[in-house]
């Protein structure tokens, strides 16, 4: 017997317009979209009916899996615990990122980010996780070790995203050694000779490693049809060399330059949605805000505050010349298309029920409900 949900008296927020009315949700499917107060199903009470949110870049499984220096926790627990606060944000497809390549924060040993991969494919199997769950390899390209750690995940269909980055000093994010001392001498407690010689061990790996490595891991995610994004591009050097890997993600590109350059030729420009809520970046580079106002800005990402990605489109469509429609799609059909996952972002017959009820009048807005497939998750 169908499994049938009316969802009435909200405002729902379409590819680009908001009206008032119902959505009705069948065996997990968006079955009807109504304009009009329906008697029948669950009193919205008004509030914003929006799509699930697709998060493409998040660093939060980690602060769970390691949550002191040293300490390790259980890999499903720390999911778990993870996808809980993913999915109380309004966040029903999430990308977990994991590491890969031994890289200026030590990385991880071989295995690990295996295990935990693994545990994503054991919890979903189980039916652990509100949220869906898949993997972003965030490849360090300048590490020794980073394609060892990549034949750990070449048969692994739960890989749909893979980064190219290097964050070496003199590099992308840090291209100036006064911005690389400043956010990672204090960090590892080095002094000035120990600093001098991580700086000249890590310029050295770069060197000999970012060019063979970024082709080789790029070859590899276009047969296998991974969606390949480039990271902390600067320079339209650096844009002309992700169009030849094929980018389709020009993820938290630091100038104006490179951010304009990559929305031109068709990338989708990714940026942190803490940048919006905070107003800035966290390591000086280019903020969103400036992005949004050129018109250059595709996709927000929570990065490493999963609530942000609910909370910034609401500040952008407050403060940024943006619809709600528009900013809305920042966070939902633009990073689903991305990635090729057509069948999420956006309320449309025959799509994916994955949706969120939002309470907003001013200020922070507050998730009230989720429901991914159609199965309340939140």
């Amino acid at each position: 017997m169908p499994q049938e949900l009316t969802l009435t008296n909200a405002r729902i927020v379409l590819d680009d317009e908001v009206i008032a009315g119902s959505v009705v949700i069948r065996d997990g499917l968006i079955a009807a979209i109504d304009t009009g107060h329906s008697r029948r199903g669950e009193d919205m009470e008004g509030d914003h009916l929006i799509p699930g949110l697709v998060e493409l870049h998040t660093d939060h499984l980690e602060s769970h899996y390691s949550p002191r220096p040293g300490v390790v926790w259980d890999s499903i627990a720390a999911l778990q615990a993870h996808d809980a606060q993913v999915a109380g944000s309004g966040i029903t497809t999430v990308f977990d990122c994991l590491r890969l390549g031994s890289d200026e924060d030590g990385g991880y040993k071989r295995g690990e980010m295996r295990a935990i991969a693994d545990a994503i494919e054991t919890a979903n199997a189980e039916d652990r996780l509100r949220a869906s769950h898949l993997i972003h390899l965030r490849c360090e390209v300048s590490a020794a070790d980073v394609l060892d750690h990549f034949e750990d995940f070449r048969d692994d269909p739960q890989v749909r995203l893979a980064s190219l980055m290097d964050h070496a000093p003199g590099q992308r994010q840090f291209q100036t050694l006064e911005a690389y001392t400043l956010y990672y001498k204090k960090k590892r407690g080095l002094n000035d000779a120990e600093f001098q010689r991580f700086v000249e061990r890590r310029i050295a790996e770069s060197e000999r490693y970012a060019g063979p490595h970024r082709k080789a891991i790029a070859e590899a995610c276009s047969e296998r049809g991974i969606a390949i994004a480039s990271h902390d591009d600067a320079t339209l050097d650096h844009v002309e060399e992700s169009k030849g890997f094929g980018v389709r993600l020009a993820e938290f590109p630091t100038s104006m330059e490179a951010a304009k350059a990559s929305h031109e030729a068709g990338m989708a420009v990714l940026m942190g949605a803490p940048n919006v809520v905070r107003g800035k970046s966290h390591s000086g580079n280019v903020s969103a805000k400036a992005l949004a106002d050129a018109r250059v800005l595709d996709v927000l990402s929570s990065d490493y505050v999963p609530f942000s990605l609910i909370h910034a489109p609401f500040m952008l469509a407050d403060a940024a010349g943006m619809t709600l429609p528009e900013s809305i799609r920042l966070v939902t059909a633009t990073p689903a298309r991305a990635v090729g996952l057509e069948d999420r972002g956006r309320i449309g017959i025959g799509l994916r029920a994955d949706l969120v009820r939002v309470r907003r009048s001013s200020g922070v807005p507050v998730v009230r409900s989720v429901w991914r497939e159609g199965r309340r998750v939140a």
